[in-house]
Formats: C-alpha cells, sequence, structure tokens
C-alpha cells in the first residue's frame, strides 16, 4: 500500500551537541568542507544513502547514534568548533560592511529557480546554478541579499535513460521540512499566507518555505496548502512543468507573491525593506508592477512616478541570446488577470503595454516577459560581453532610432562559487600549498610551492574517482581508463548546443576514441526538457553510439545530470568540450567550474570563452561563420573539432617527461591562475554591487525624497519630453572653421541650431558625436562626445549651442550632431529611446 504522504520525523539532540540542528539547517554546509565532512563522520554509508542532507541525516540516524555520538567527546568538540564557526561567520564583518559611502540597505534577489545542493533540486541548469552561486557569494562577501523563488515539489525531474536510448522523468515527491528547510510563521505561530485574487473568483494561496545560505535568507513560496483548490495546489508542481495559465500563475506568484512574501518577512524578522531589487531573467518581471501597486494605493503616487520609482531601484538580468528562450503569453490571457483586481491602482491597459512587442516587426498580441522586463528596469546587463552585445541588437527594437552599440544594456559576466565547486583534493591540496583554498589569491605556476607531481597526482586521483563513479552507476566495471586523455560534456540539451556534434563523422571519432597510442574517452551527461523531443532525440543518438562494440567503454552517458554528479564529473576531466551554435550560448559556466578543477578548455569562441580565451588556456574551435548551410557549418566545425583533438590535445597529453605532460600541466598551472582571479562569483558579486546594486539604491534614494518629489519630477519631465519631442529637430549645423588641411591637436568651432519644440534648453544634451569612420562614413563604436552648450534663444524657438570638435586622431575622421534627453536620473543618454540626430 502506497503512502499518500511521507514526511520526517526527527530525532531529539542532547544539549552536548544540539547544536547539529542549526548546522543542518543553514545550507552553509554544502560549501564547507569541514562541516561537510562532520556530518559525514556520523555515518559514511549513511551519508551517501540519504543524498549528502544533513537534515535527512539526522531524521534517519536513529536516536541509538545519535545518543552514543553525544557521548562521544571528540565529536562533540567538532560540533561546538563547527557552530562556533558558523557563528563567526554568520555574525562576523565581511567585503560588504567595509565599503566607505553609498551602499545598497538590502536586495531582494528574484530568480524562477535555485542551485544550491543537488539534494534541494530546485534548477533545472545553468539560470538556477548561477542563481545559487549568486547567493553564496553574496554571503560570503556579506552582501544583505534576500534570495525569492519558488517550492517546486517535485523539482525539475530525475533522469533514467531506457533500452532503446530514450530519455525517461520521473518525479519523485520532495518533503521540505526532511530537506531543512523552515516555515515563515507569524508571531502566534501560524503559517503565513501569501495571496492572489486571480480571474474566475480564485485566489492563489502559497506559504512561504525559508532555506537559510549562509547569511542569505531564500524565500521559497509554495501552493500546497490546504487553503488552495487541488487545482492551484499544483501551480508550483514542478518546475518548468508547463504552459499557458500554469505558467503564468507560476510567474505571477513568483513576481508578484515573491514581493508580498518579502513583505512579510521583513515584518517578522526586522530586515529592513529592500532597496534594489534584482531580477534574474523576465519570469519574475511582475514583481516590478506589484511594487507599482505599493506605490499607487500606500503613497498616493500616479502610474508615471510609480513607474519611474520601481524603474530606478530595479535591476534586470537577461540570460537568454535566443527569442525562443524567452517566455511569451497571449495578450488577452495577461490582460484577463491584469483587470481582474490583482494588482490594486494599477491601470490594467497601461501595465500591459509594457510587456506588449509594440515594435515594428514584433507581434502585437504577445506579451513578453523580458520586454517587460527591461521597461521595469532601468539597470539592465547580459551575462558576458558577447552576450551584451547579443542583447543590445535583440533588444535594440526597443529603443528606435537608437545605434545597437548605445542601447542601454551593459555586461556582467557570470562566474562560479569556488567553495561549492573545488574538489576536496584540490582545496586540500590549496589548503596545503597556500594556507587556504581562496583561488583569486592562488598562484599555481610556481612549482616550487606546488611540483607537477603533486598537481598531477591530484588529476589523476580526481579521475579515478570519475572513473569509479561511472562503473558504478552504469554497472559496468570496465569502461573508462583513468590513464586515458578524457573529455567531458554536459548541459542542458537543446538543439543549439549540439550534443551530437561530435558524432558527425562517426568513423573519425571512432578511430580517434580507439586509437592505440593515443586514445581519448568522452564522458557525457545532460538533460532535455520533458516536451523537447527533438533534444531526446539527440541524447539517444549519443546512446546509442556509445553501446556500439567498437567504442563501448570509450564513450558513456551518464544519466540524471544534477549539481551531485557536476562535481564528480568536473574535476575528474582533462577537457571541458563545448560547441553551441555561436553566439547562442549567453556564458556557459560549466567550462570555468572545469578549469578551476584543473581542466583545459575546448570550445567554440561563445560565451565566457569568447571573452578569456587567451591561446593558454585552451583551444578555440574555429566558427564557420561564411558556411552556407547549417549542414555545410557544422560539417566544418566538427572537422575543426576532430583536428584539434588528433593534432595538438593528445600530443600534448601524452608527450611525458619523468612519467607526466610538462607542456599540459604549464597550461593547465595558466589556466587555474588565470581564471581563478576572474572566473569567480565573488568577482561577480562584486562587479553587481558597485556597477548594478549601488548605483539602483542611489537612484531610488534621489526619486524617494521629499515624499517622492523626485519620482514626480521625473515623471512629469519624461511626459513632457516625450509630447514635445516630435516637434524636435536640428535646423542647421555650421563648421565652417573645418581647415582644408586639418592636423591632429586642433580644434574646430561648431555651431547647432536647434529647434526645442518649446523644451527649454537644460531638458536636452545637444551632443556632437565623433570619431574614425569606415568606408560608408559610419562613425565606429569607439566614438567621442562634447556636449555643445547653449548660447542664445530666437523668438521662433530656435537655440543657438556651441562648442569645439578636438582633432585628436589622424586619419578619417566625422562627426554629427545629435540631441538627446538628459536629466540627472536617467542611467543613459538614450534610456528614452529619443534621438534626434542631424540630417
Amino acid at each position: 500500500m502506497k503512502a499518500i504522504r511521507t514526511f520526517t520525523v526527527r530525532p531529539v539532540l542532547r544539549a552536548q551537541i544540539a547544536a547539529l540542528d542549526a548546522l543542518a539547517s543553514n545550507w552553509r554546509w554544502s560549501w564547507s568542507r569541514a562541516t561537510h565532512a562532520l556530518f559525514a563522520s556520523m555515518d559514511a554509508a549513511l551519508w551517501e544513502r540519504v543524498g549528502e542532507n544533513p537534515a535527512r541525516m539526522l531524521g534517519a540516524l536513529g536516536q541509538d547514534r545519535l545518543d552514543a555520538l553525544a557521548d562521544d567527546d571528540a565529536f562533540v568538540d567538532r560540533v561546538r568548533e563547527e557552530a562556533e564557526r558558523l557563528h563567526a561567520y554568520l555574525t562576523g564583518e565581511r567585503w560588504f560592511q567595509r565599503i566607505e559611502g553609498d551602499r545598497p540597505a538590502q536586495i531582494a534577489y528574484f530568480s524562477p529557480e535555485f542551485g544550491v545542493d543537488g539534494s534541494l533540486p530546485q534548477y533545472s541548469g545553468g539560470l538556477g546554478i548561477l542563481a545559487g552561486d549568486h547567493l553564496k557569494s553574496a554571503s560570503d562577501l556579506g552582501v544583505p541579499l534576500t534570495g525569492v523563488g519558488l517550492f517546486y515539489r517535485a523539482g525539475y525531474f530525475r533522469q533514467s535513460i531506457g533500452d532503446d536510448g530514450w530519455q525517461r522523468e520521473s518525479y519523485p515527491l520532495l518533503d521540505p521540512y526532511g530537506l531543512g528547510l523552515t516555515l515563515l510563521r507569524e508571531d502566534d505561530d501560524t503559517p503565513v499566507e501569501i495571496s492572489l485574487t486571480i480571474p474566475g473568483d480564485r485566489v492563489l494561496h502559497a506559504r512561504v518555505w525559508i532555506a537559510d545560505i549562509g547569511r542569505v535568507p531564500l524565500l521559497l513560496l509554495d501552493s500546497e496548502t490546504p487553503s488552495n483548490t487541488e487545482e492551484l495546489r499544483r501551480v508550483t508542481d514542478r518546475l518548468y512543468g508547463g504552459g499557458g495559465e500554469h505558467r503564468l500563475l507560476q510567474e505571477l506568484l513568483l513576481g508578484v507573491g515573491g514581493v508580498r512574501a518579502v513583505r512579510a518577512f521583513t515584518r517578522l524578522s526586522g530586515r529592513p525593506e529592500p532597496d534594489v531589487y534584482h531580477t534574474n531573467e523576465g519570469h519574475a518581471g511582475f514583481q516590478g508592477l506589484e511594487r507599482m501597486s505599493e506605490y499607487i494605493t500606500r503613497d498616493g503616487l500616479d502610474f508615471g512616478a510609480a513607474l519611474a520609482q520601481v524603474r530606478a531601484s530595479t535591476v534586470f538580468t537577461t540570460h537568454t541570446p535566443v527569442p525562443a528562450g524567452i517566455d511569451r503569453f497571449p495578450k488577452d490571457l495577461v490582460a484577463s488577470f491584469l483587470g481582474g483586481g490583482l494588482l490594486a491602482g494599477v491601470d490594467p491597459q497601461r501595465a500591459l503595454e509594457l510587456g506588449l512587442e509594440s515594435w515594428d516587426g514584433g507581434d502585437p498580441d504577445v506579451f513578453n516577459m523580458a520586454v517587460l522586463g527591461l521597461h521595469l528596469g532601468q539597470h539592465a546587463n547580459g551575462v558576458s560581453l558577447l552576450h551584451g552585445r547579443v542583447s543590445r541588437g535583440m533588444f535594440g527594437r526597443l529603443w528606435p532610432g537608437v545605434d545597437t552599440d548605445e542601447v542601454p544594456i551593459t555586461s556582467i559576466t557570470n562566474g562560479v562559487h569556488p567553495p561549492t565547486w573545488l574538489h576536496p583534493t584540490l582545496k586540500a591540496l590549496s589548503e596545503r600549498a597556500f594556507g587556504d583554498a581562496l583561488v583569486e589569491t592562488h598562484d599555481w605556476r610556481d612549482a616550487a610551492v606546488v611540483s607537477d607531481r603533486e598537481l598531477w597526482d591530484a588529476k589523476q586521483s580526481m579521475k579515478g574517482e570519475l572513473v569509479e563513479h561511472a562503473r558504478s552507476a552504469l554497472c559496468q566495471p570496465d569502461i573508462l581508463d583513468p590513464g586515458v586523455l578524457t573529455i567531458g560534456f554536459a548541459r542542458r540539451v537543446p538543439t543549439y548546443k549540439r550534443l551530437t556534434l561530435m558524432l558527425r563523422d562517426p568513423e573519425r571519432l571512432t578511430r580517434i576514441l580507439t586509437d592505440p597510442d593515443r586514445p581519448v574517452q568522452i564522458v557525457v551527461a545532460g538533460k532535455s526538457h520533458p516536451a523537447d523531443d527533438s533534444g531526446k532525440i539527440l541524447i539517444q543518438q549519443l546512446v546509442r553510439f556509445s553501446r556500439d562494440p567498437r567504442v563501448r567503454g570509450r564513450i558513456v552517458f551518464l544519466p540524471d545530470y544534477d549539481i551531485t554528479l557536476a562535481k564528480t564529473l568536473y574535476p575528474g576531466c582533462d577537457v571541458w568540450l563545448n560547441n553551441p551554435l555561436r553566439p547562442l550560448e549567453a556564458c556557459g559556466t560549466s567550462g570555468m567550474k572545469a578549469a578551476l578543477n584543473g581542466a583545459l578548455n575546448l570550445s567554440i569562441l561563445d560565451g565566457w570563452w569568447d571573452e578569456w580565451f587567451d591561446g593558454e588556456n585552451g583551444w578555440a574551435i574555429p566558427t564557420a561563420d561564411t558556411a552556407a548551410s547549417d549542414e555545410e557549418r557544422d560539417d566544418a566545425e566538427a572537422a575543426a573539432l576532430y583536428d584539434l583533438i588528433e593534432h595538438q590535445l593528445t600530443p600534448a597529453f601524452y608527450e611525458r617527461q619523468h612519467g607526466m605532460p610538462g607542456r599540459w600541466l604549464a597550461m593547465l598551472r595558466h589556466t587555474m591562475t588565470d581564471l581563478g582571479t576572474k572566473a569567480t562569483s565573488d568577482r561577480m558579486v562584486r562587479e553587481y554591487v558597485d556597477r548594478r546594486y549601488t548605483p539602483a539604491a542611489v537612484h531610488d534614494a534621489a526619486l524617494r525624497a521629499d515624499g517622492f518629489a523626485g519620482a514626480r519630477e521625473l515623471a512629469a519631465y519624461t511626459a513632457r519630453v516625450r509630447a514635445a519631442w516630435p516637434a524636435v529637430h536640428i535646423v542647421s549645423v555650421d563648421s565652417s572653421g573645418i581647415p582644408q588641411q586639418a592636423q591632429a591637436g586642433g580644434t574646430v568651432p561648431v555651431y547647432a541650431e536647434v529647434a526645442l519644440g518649446g523644451l527649454a534648453p537644460e531638458d536636452v544634451a545637444v551632443q556632437l558625436v565623433y570619431g574614425a569612420t569606415d568606408a560608408d562614413d559610419a562613425i565606429a563604436a569607439e566614438r567621442h562626445i562634447v556636449r555643445l552648450l547653449p548660447e542664445d534663444a530666437r523668438p521662433d524657438g530656435v537655440t543657438a549651442f556651441r562648442g569645439l570638435l578636438p582633432l585628436e586622431m589622424t586619419g578619417t575622421f566625422g562627426y554629427t550632431v545629435r540631441v538627446v534627453p538628459t536629466h540627472p536620473q536617467l542611467v543613459s543618454d538614450v534610456e528614452l529611446g529619443l534621438v534626434t540626430s542631424a540630417s
């Protein structure tokens, strides 16, 4: 007989070891080597069976064993030491507390998924892993941040591979208590419930679970509550498990419900209200509309002022380089929710317009969550330099008349959390050699500190662990060989990531894998979305190839790719392969994790690799940009991949001096040192604090001051400028002072007459834009800007502006004059999308 519900009964902890409960309830254990080892020491076999989760461990261990541990003085001392370390970690001053000057009081970080640990499966891939690493580094740095997400009762899914090679999904239900989560409760101990009014005379309720990620609380909203109907209890059933209204309800709960959860949490915890809101991809975009509702109903702002206040304090990060990766809903479906009393005081039509694809060529019947995020977030960025450029092109239509390179979307390159991803063997070596495991400060190039033998033995040990795991997982004791060059490939399996590019020429790949002198082996993992049959077909093709007797044991597919598997896979590989269609990889951090663990990258120049490949940290697969077809491109790039493996990777790996590959180890040392300084989420979070959170907090405070006087003034300015702009034009530009033989170092006076359409000269910036030009007279992206100053206004409304054009460079040179709005609280000259240029 099957139970209708399962839950965990926790034993009683005696006073000597009572601190185990606090240690188990804070997910810092997932990246603290010492705390992790403490729980593992209680019963190593059981620790593995419970998925290496301390809360489950305490529930499964049994009262007798816990009582015995309470009588073990050495164990009690370890518990006390770990509890003291946790207390010091949670209360001590860290990087953020030492910042002088402006800084945010609190940041609310919204994401549809969070990858904290394999035992908390609330993630599907890179977006969630990135969010988990963001929270961990915020905690390590002392950044006052609160995470906001959903609790999915079945997580994403567990993957198995059938005899036919086809992916199969299962959805085991999760017990939040057994995972170490706590329920947010009122002072009278009743659970907090968040409520959303939705069409059909329905109310969606959600309870709020808290996962303490070090110093960072993560709030997870859960619709599994008796207050809901059976239908609405399924809203948070699984991650990305439905479409249409089901998906929209998840995103409304994340955004609108998430803000309401933050309000309840700050009220009950005494934490300050956030002054910065970060939306990690567009899924949480509705948080801005909920906050506008608050400003309108509570503070008396009108729609425009509320929008200005929300924009000033909102950071929006886009993670997708393809339109297909954006959530889009039918306009009428969203309208039914916005007009149903969900958002008090907010004009439903104006709110709807913030997400519509209203540009030429867009679909006006579609509500686009990324468009909503950009309209509600004044501070926007992509996740690598290349992705920033792609995003400016992808979303440039929201700023008509603005050159692509000036679209106000910048970039902050993702990073990874070394304490989470660095293998214990390397952590131990790092601590022995450098005194700690802080990868950003270590120079692995010095063989006097870490010898070739120590480094090579560490890599061989980690590879041996991967081989043993693969043999055990697949029940095949003779697959893989720890002495063979090992290439890893693991990620989600949409078609653009090209899982099967390596199979393009199966005969050539077979020869590479089975070379008698320089063999290669490949370890592959990855999940396809349950509804993506094209991705499942790719997995099936790979699995079927791996079962060919000629290559059996040289290429394997490991099922159920997750954080736990990744922690063994990345360190166990010599090379990390990535071959997406360029430029469709926004960042791709798996290669960073592999690099920190002593692997070299073999990748298409996409995402972070386009930015940080330097010729010594791995190999770049040439991109066939000029190919006439997709088939030709794939053939060319696969051939280049095979060439690199045969002619560069295998010689470097198998050329040995004293039993070790000297050239390979030199590249490895360079990689670990160079990428260790920048491929970290600590660096990433510091950049967010400096370049996004602090400016957003400053803008929020400026608009909020004096009863939101700044917000009202900015809204009025914006409305005035938009109304007047059609009449703004440049009447004439006079640069007759240009000498016939212009020389570098001189200046040229420029005089422009501008009709301001009723605006004041201080409402606009008249800019002289200049720089080197190409054959089509286009000014290069590295342009320069000088502001022309107003001189006098004529009775006909035309104002004269004058300035000097500096001749700073030689060669073909050009300039133009343009007019843009200007206001202290705009973060970009072209933020409003209003630009008038001289013709």
